[in-house]
C-alpha cells in the first residue's frame, strides 16, 4: 500500500516591514520598483567560461521596500514594474544592510499587477545593522 503524501501547506504572505535580519522562507508579493545591472563576475577564462550576471532591484509592497539581489536567469524577469511573487525568499546581510535573495530552493514567479502602490519613505535596506558579541562572565 502506498504512503499517502502530506498535504502541503499553503503559503504564509509577508509584508516588506515585517522582513529582518537571518529571516529564510518567506513569501511576498512584490512590485519592482528600479533595477540596475552589476557589472559581471567570474572568469571567462576558466574550464566553464561562466559568467555570473547580476541585478540590484528595489522592491517594494505598501509597507515599505527593500533591495533584492537578482543572479542569472531572475534578471530577465525583474524589470521595472513587474509585480512578482517570491517563493522561498531568504534575508541576506550585506555590508551591514538586509538583501532580499532567492536562491536555487526559491522560486520567482510573474504575478497580476498589483493594485497597491509601493511605500518609497520606508527603505529597509537604508538600515544599518551591527553585530554584537554578548560575552557573559
Amino acid at each position: 500500500m502506498a504512503e499517502a503524501k502530506p498535504a502541503l501547506r499553503k503559503p504564509v504572505f509577508t509584508k516588506v516591514e515585517q522582513l529582518r535580519p537571518c529571516l529564510s522562507g518567506l513569501t511576498l508579493t512584490v512590485k519592482v520598483v528600479d533595477s540596475k545591472l552589476i557589472a559581471p563576475r567570474g572568469r571567462s577564462d576558466g574550464p566553464q567560461g561562466r559568467q555570473s550576471h547580476m541585478a540590484e532591484c528595489l522592491v517594494g509592497d505598501e509597507t515599505g521596500m527593500i533591495v533584492f539581489t537578482a543572479r542569472d536567469a531572475q534578471v530577465n524577469v525583474m524589470t521595472a514594474g513587474t509585480t512578482v511573487t517570491l517563493r522561498n525568499a531568504k534575508i541576506d546581510m550585506f555590508k551591514g544592510s538586509m538583501r532580499l535573495a532567492v536562491d536555487r530552493w526559491g522560486r520567482i514567479e510573474v504575478a497580476e499587477p498589483a493594485e497597491f502602490t509601493v511605500k518609497e519613505d520606508n527603505n529597509l535596506s537604508l538600515i544599518e545593522y551591527e553585530l554584537i558579541n554578548v560575552v557573559e562572565g
